[in-house]
């Protein structure tokens, strides 16, 4: 259907912080410190005595400083002093300890391994801490013997801890024994560095990477004093021949010169959720205007508590809802409580956000939740927790919400995209072949960095160790064998994205884009195109009639109809979009008008598109236009001619019924003389 003119948006802790604090014992003993006197130090070799010993007492001095920035400092000074007395129990338990407050805790275990063996006495917490060691490297059965052992000398709550740690071995023992088929690749020097890389977020379509790092070249280039790192900063890079480029700093008012770290991002780009640690920790969000970013201001209050602490959020495909990670502190201790996922929805009528609202036990649990993120099919959501069947430290796990909006039982994503160690910051492209997230692998450039993950489809490969399971894009990793299969979601949904742009010169619009089910007739999500580049992107999930309408001032507007099956699978629709301006002769094709085949009749899923066409008519009263019907070459020429021009009859008394002027409407019947395609497919 066509119609044409006749007429004229005091805690201070970063996000890399919080990960590491909370791999600690829960303050049972925590970090023992062990006095090394003169005499326990001294060796045969008195000429190197006194030097060695200077750096032990800088070792010491930053170890009691119990940061982990001190940390990393006493860990080299400790190496520098094993090496004048490499046999010294306590030297060897402090540089254990020292190693399990770093990104490689891995490197723990040959130092807590000999600690224990020159003295079982070294510490009273040696034993634990050992098993920590054996756990972080996949040595889960000595981690238990040792976890059992520690248990029986304790009592309380400490009992606790220590039969979740022996739990999460038994986990480990589960996971490992049956692999998920997948690639790990490290992206490689254009995202990753020497310094900390974590936190990736990206656009549907995989054309946007934004990311958070502690380079040296972050805004202000000054170090955070609390961990003696650089404060985070948030980066890009975009994608080109099916590349990463090299990643830059996004400017102000995005970086500051304190601490603004990515945690969510809108499906089209268009919306940046960023972490600043004011009021305690706040989530604030950043709109794209053009080319730029506005100020970040701060969610809403419903969202951003007073007394806690927001860390993770997402917006929904569809921008109604905003999943977000919550933790209050204790009005006694002052401490954080456990952290857990917590939902808000917009009121389509005032647009305000309700009260965050917690989300149930299927995914929340007594133990902290994080790096929260809903896949654009709107019903898969992927977070980090301690708690479920988690192998240590932060799992990645997801769960489904099915039609009545219930969720489903939270599933561990396996080994070995989780270790037993912090594994968080999970992000999944709209196809569902992608998943990104941030890692310390012994593979990697040094530090946290962000890898890439390729879901395969189920098979049979060949079984080989943790080490080559991970590796850089330009080593790809080893086939594996795995006995179980995978079992391989299809995801069900269409991405549409284009260009907006004026249909004569070319030139961006900045339109507004409205999706609308039809069978509804409601609005199901808005969106507005770059006012820079004209760019859009829109996710369909499968299993309705939509309508896109197209809308900017002084332009006709522009619609589409993607009719889609339940069963559609993942599928990338490229559709540039070029308006018209309201001059006389300009026309616009009804694509959301519908018939029953060989009749007139309207269908009630036209309505909506009729409405359109009637505000518009009373936006701009001096309007005139005729509604023109046209058919595909079915039949014989009389009989497409009648039925063309009683569809456009059919469309013009609908619009006088709901108001407009008959004098403002003509309507014509052109049969299959204007064809719009060749006629030779039945599409």
């Amino acid at each position: 259907m066509q119609f044409s003119f006749t007429d004229k948006t005091f805690v201070f802790k970063t996000y890399l912080i919080l990960i590491f604090v909370g791999f600690m014992l829960q303050q049972t003993n925590a970090q023992q410190y062990l006095q090394i006197t003169k005499t326990e130090f001294r060796t045969n070799n008195l000429d190197d005595f006194k030097t060695s010993w200077n750096i032990l007492q800088k070792a010491n001095n930053y170890f009691l400083q119990d940061t982990k920035g001190t940390y990393k400092l006493a860990l080299d000074f400790y190496l520098k002093a094993y090496e004048y007395n490499p046999d010294n129990a306590k030297i060897n338990y402090l540089i254990g300890i020292s190693y399990l407050n770093t990104v490689e805790k891995n490197l723990a275990l040959q130092y807590l391994k000999k600690a224990y063996k020159l003295n079982k006495n070294v510490a009273s917490d040696i034993t634990y801490w050992l098993a920590v060691a054996y756990q972080l490297n996949y040595q889960f059965d000595n981690a238990i013997k040792l976890y059992s052992d520690y248990r029986r000398r304790i009592s309380g709550a400490q009992k606790k801890v220590i039969e979740k740690r022996i739990q999460e071995c038994k986990n480990g023992i589960e996971l490992t024994q049956h692999p998920v088929r997948v690639f790990i690749d490290n992206l490689g020097d254009n995202i990753n560095t020497e310094y900390p890389e974590y936190s990736p977020v990206i656009t549907a379509d995989e054309e946007e990477l934004y990311f958070t790092s502690r380079r040296d070249d972050t805004y202000g280039g000054k170090k955070d004093p609390i961990d003696l790192e650089f404060y985070e900063d948030i980066y890009i890079s975009l994608k080109a021949q099916g590349e990463w480029i090299k990643a830059f700093p996004l400017s102000k008012p995005i970086n500051t010169k304190y601490h603004d770290a990515t945690v969510g991002l809108s499906p089209d780009g268009q919306s940046l959720f960023i972490f600043r640690n004011k009021h305690g920790g706040n989530i604030y969000e950043s709109v794209k205007d053009g080319a730029d970013w506005t100020e970040p201001a701060p969610l809403p209050r419903t969202m951003n508590s007073k007394d806690g602490y927001e860390s993770s959020a997402c917006l929904s495909a569809d921008g109604q809802t905003v999943y977000f990670v919550r933790a209050l502190y204790d009005d006694y201790t002052g401490n954080l409580l456990d952290k857990n996922i917590y939902v808000s929805t917009k009121n389509p009528l005032t647009k305000t956000w309700s009260e965050g609202k917690k989300l149930p036990q299927q995914i929340n649990t007594r133990y902290d939740e994080d790096g929260v993120f809903i896949h654009p099919d709107g019903v898969t959501l992927f977070f980090s927790s301690k708690g479920h069947n988690s192998m240590g430290g932060y799992d990645i796990f997801k769960s489904v919400k099915d039609e009545k909006g219930n969720w489903s039982e939270a599933e561990n994503l396996g080994y070995p995209i989780n270790t037993p160690d912090d594994d968080i910051f999970f992000v999944l492209s709209a196809s569902g072949k992608h998943g990104y997230f941030s890692s310390f692998r012994p593979q990697g450039k040094g530090d946290l960095d962000i890898y890439m993950i390729t879901f395969l489809s189920p098979g049979n490969m060949i079984v080989n160790t943790e080490d080559n399971l991970v590796a850089s894009i330009a080593n790809p990793v080893s086939a594996i064998n795995i006995e179980k299969k995978a079992k391989i979601k299809t995801i069900r949904l269409t991405i549409v994205k284009g260009l907006i742009t004026e249909s004569l010169t070319g030139e961006p619009i900045e339109a507004q884009i409205e999706i609308i089910d039809n069978d509804k007739d409601k609005i199901v999500a808005t969106s507005n195109s770059n006012r820079a580049t004209g760019k859009y992107l829109v996710t369909l999930p499968s299993g309705k009639n939509y309508a896109l309408v197209v809308k900017a001032e002084g332009y006709l507007f522009h619609s589409e109809n993607f009719d889609i099956p339940k069963t559609t699978e993942y599928q990338v629709i490229n559709k540039d979009i070029g308006l018209l301006s309201m001059s006389i002769g300009s026309k616009i094709v009804l694509k959301n008008i519908f018939f029953e085949t060989g009749s007139a009749t309207l269908k009630p899923a036209s309505y909506p598109e009729l409405e359109r066409v009637t505000k518009l008519l009373e936006v701009y009263p001096n309007l005139k236009i005729e509604i023109s019907g046209h058919t595909d070459n079915t039949g014989n020429d009389a009989f497409n001619q009648k039925l063309s021009k009683n569809r456009a009859k059919a469309v013009v008394d609908y619009l006088i019924k709901n108001g407009v002027q008959k004098s403002r409407l003509t309507y014509k019947g052109y049969g299959s003389s204007e064809p719009v395609a060749s006629n030779s497919t039945s599409e």
